[in-house]
Formats: C-alpha cells, structure tokens, sequence
C-alpha cells in the first residue's frame, strides 16, 4: 500500500477569529481546524506521516504571521506532537526553498492529503506543487479556510472563493472530499 501523509498547512492563530490579536482572521478557520483535527486523529491511530507547515514573514513590516510572533504559532487543536516534522516557509508554496519534498521522499510517500489555509493561496500552491512532484494529492475541503476577495470592483464571498478553488483543484489536481470521506478512504 502507497503511504499516505497528511499535510496541515498554515493553521496559524492569526488566521483564527477565536485567537485575541488575530491579524487575518479567516471565514470559518475554527471549524475548518475542527476537521482538520479529526484527520489528524486518525492519521496519528494509524501511524501514518504528518507534517505540519507554518508561514513566518521575514520582516516585522509584514500584515500577519510576524517573525517569532505568538500569531505565527500553529493553532493549539492541530498543534505538532514530538515526532511531527514543522517545516517553516517563507513562501506561499510549501515546497518552495523547504525541506517538505524531502520529508516525504524519506517516508516513501506516494499521497499527500492536505488542510489548512488559505485555499486561493497556501492550499492551491501546495496541491499544485505536490502534482507537479508526483503525489497523488487529495483534499479535505471542509478543513480548508479562505477569505472573501475583491477583483475589479466585484466582491466574491469566501464560500464562493472556496467553492471556485475546489472545483478548479477537483478538475485536474486532487480528489477533493470532506474529512470524513477522506478518513475512510485510509480503511
């Protein structure tokens, strides 16, 4: 059986509107944790990989994730256990300038399933990249958070900002289900 890692990007405090000080909080980062968190419960009873991934700015002039910042700290619920890999980026792809392929090319990992946030960025990077690499990649879209965006003068709500990401990643890029499919397809 090809091994499976759970890959949990950027759940920060300053993503979460429950976080007091949370500078970019999210709609829906809690309950997105929340599913996030089950995965993560079930990868750890299976003994499977996981890798947690945090954004830190390297400038204190940045909006949110400031160097050594409490914000920047993986929110408490999907928070790291000694043994889980934290690899810190500095860019929106989680590949990018890290050690995160190599993680996974030591533990022979074949599939990736990844959380976190935002999804029109951090998530859609990551899946894009990790396709790119060879993984088969799925997704967990109710433990995925974003943001309402504005383009041109059209404002599109964060559930129409997720909606269009997960479609467009479902097309071509991973298999995109809610956590609890996921959980079962690791029986």
């Amino acid at each position: 059986m090809a091994k499976t890692a759970l890959l949990l990007i950027d759940f920060q405090n300053d993503y979460f509107s429950s976080y007091d000080g949370a500078k970019c909080a999210l709609s829906g980062t809690e309950e997105a944790a929340t599913q996030g968190a089950k995965l993560l419960a079930a990868f750890r009873t299976k003994g499977l990989p996981v890798v947690h991934v945090r954004h830190e700015f390297q400038t204190n002039d940045a909006p949110f994730f400031l160097p050594d910042s409490e914000g920047a700290k993986i929110y408490t619920s999907v928070a790291a256990i000694s043994g889980e890999p934290v690899v810190l980026k500095h860019q929106i792809n989680s590949f990018h300038d890290t050690d995160l392929k190599s993680i996974l090319d030591k533990q022979c990992v074949e599939n990736v399933v990844i959380v976190g946030a935002m999804t029109h960025m951090c998530i859609d990077a990551v899946t894009r990249a990790a396709k790119d690499y060879g993984y088969n990649c799925a997704i967990a879209n109710d433990a995925c958070a974003t943001l309402g965006l504005e383009f041109n003068g059209v404002k599109v709500s964060a559930e129409h900002v997720q909606a269009a990401f997960m479609a467009a990643l479902n097309f071509a890029y991973a298999h995109v289900a809610s956590a609890d499919e996921l959980i079962k397809d690791l029986d």
